[in-house]
C-alpha cells in the first residue's frame, strides 16, 4: 500500500515537473478547461496602478490565485487557466499595475497549458532572476513595476528569439483590441493596425 501511494506521489511529481518545464504535447487544445471566476480587480480601471499596495490590500483586491501566483510565487495548474488557449487579438497586462506586458502578436503555441510568447511587449517591463526552486535552474520573470511573480522564460521557443515567455494567467489581464481605447490602452492600437 505505502509503495503504491509512493509511486502515485512519484508519478504526479513528474508530470507537475513536465509541465513546469513546459514540455511540448502534454496535452492538446482540446484539454478540459476550468478558470477562476473573473476577478474583483477586473471591475476596476486597469490604468490604476497598485503596486504601491500592502500584501493584505492586494489579497482583498484579487482572487485567490492571482495572489498566489503573484506574490507568493506560485504556478497555476495548467489547461486549466483563462488565457492558456486564448486566440483573441489584444493586450496582456499586468493585473497588478496595469503596465502592457505582452501582445497577442507574440503568443505562441507551446501545447504546455499555460499562455507562451515568444517575447514582452516591452523588455524594460519584464525582470529576470535566477530560479533554483524545483532543484533545477530556471529564469524566472517578474513584472518591473509591481514585481508581481509572472513565470519563466525558456530556450526552445521559435525563431526569431529562441525564447519562450510562460506566464501565468492569474498573474495577467487580457483587454481585447476592440477594447484597448475604451480601456485606457489606445495608443497600442497601431501594433494592430487598427484605426481609432
Amino acid at each position: 500500500m505505502i509503495i503504491k501511494c509512493l509511486h502515485s506521489v512519484r508519478t504526479a511529481l513528474i508530470i507537475l515537473t513536465f509541465g513546469a518545464m513546459g514540455v511540448p504535447g502534454f496535452a492538446g487544445d482540446d484539454a478540459e478547461t476550468s478558470v477562476e471566476p473573473e476577478s474583483r480587480e477586473q471591475q476596476k480601471d486597469p490604468l490604476t496602478d497598485r503596486s504601491n499596495m500592502s500584501k493584505k490590500e492586494l489579497k482583498a483586491e484579487l482572487t485567490d490565485i492571482q495572489y498566489f501566483v503573484t506574490c507568493e510565487d506560485g504556478t497555476e495548474p495548467p489547461f486549466r487557466n483563462e488565457y492558456w488557449n486564448n486566440k483573441k487579438p489584444g493586450l496582456y497586462v499586468d493585473i497588478i499595475s496595469g503596465k502592457p506586458l505582452f501582445s497577442s502578436l507574440d503568443k505562441i503555441r507551446s501545447d504546455t497549458g499555460w499562455p507562451s510568447f515568444t517575447q514582452p511587449l516591452d523588455e524594460e517591463e519584464v525582470a529576470e532572476k535566477f530560479d533554483r526552486k524545483l532543484g533545477m535552474l530556471r529564469t524566472e520573470i517578474r513584472s518591473k513595476t509591481s514585481d508581481a511573480h509572472l513565470g519563466h522564460v525558456f530556450t526552445d521557443g521559435p525563431r526569431p528569439t529562441g525564447l519562450r515567455y510562460c506566464v501565468n494567467s492569474a498573474s495577467l489581464r487580457f483587454i481585447p483590441v476592440e477594447a484597448l481605447e475604451e480601456s485606457g490602452y489606445g495608443e497600442h492600437l497601431e501594433l494592430f493596425k487598427v484605426d481609432k
